[in-house]
């Protein structure tokens, strides 16, 4: 019996994967922003304090690139994290689009198109794993998108508070919307042929490992 970093493995075990770890800091950081979501809906609707409320969705999108900069610099990694950080992406933008559709601070087109966007790549992306494709990476265009939106919804739900700066923080909110659209749209007009690639790579994986 030999010990690797402090585990005690048996002689002959595999080298452990760190991908498979169960507890990382980047899980924790996602773990809890999932969790600050009821806060956001408790301050809108149960206070109906929109500041608050916008500042605190401001900050679950802002701290989006945390997890991932912590995974990727600190080898922190996980399968278990590669499910769950866009997981909560998409529940941040359908519990926060959902919410100020609700609120009406933001224009019901805007948040039809933003949560239209999410809900196809969502159905895409659980039909490609069931059918056993290969991981597809986010672009380029995804990533600048859901930036630009992440910043539009709080500057929305802002403008209809007791802002001073209200009218600036509208025009903040459209001037992100705009890029932010766009791009989401181009991201998922490029998911079609990513999601061939990546379903005929799927299946030729597992044809090579059937054949041994």
């Amino acid at each position: 019996m030999t010990e690797v970093a402090g585990v005690q493995r048996e002689a002959g075990d595999g080298p452990a994967d760190p991908e498979d770890r169960l507890l990382t800091v980047p899980k924790v950081i996602t773990v809890v922003r999932l969790l600050c979501l009821p806060v956001f809906l408790w301050l809108l609707f149960g206070r109906e304090d929109r500041v608050m409320a916008a500042i605190v969705l401001g900050a679950l999108g802002a701290t989006d690139w945390v997890d991932g900069y912590i995974a990727r610099h600190w080898n922190q990694v996980s399968k278990a994290g590669k499910v769950l950080d866009p997981v909560a992406d998409r529940l941040l933008f359908f519990v926060g689009g959902i919410g100020i559709i609700v609120d009406g601070s933001i224009p019901t087109w805007v948040a039809v198109a933003v949560l239209v966007r999410e809900v196809a790549v969502s159905v895409a992306t659980i039909a490609l794993a069931l059918a056993g494709a290969a991981r597809i990476d986010v672009t380029w265009w995804g990533k600048a998108g859901t930036f630009c939106i992440m910043f539009a919804l709080p500057l929305f739900l802002a403008s209809e508070g007791n802002l001073f700066w209200a009218d600036q923080a509208r025009i903040l909110a459209w001037s992100f919307t705009g890029p932010g659209l766009v791009f989401g749209y181009i991201a998922l007009a490029l998911y079609w042929p990513l999601a061939v690639r990546a379903l005929h790579d799927g299946r030729r994986g597992r044809a090579t490992a059937a054949g041994g």
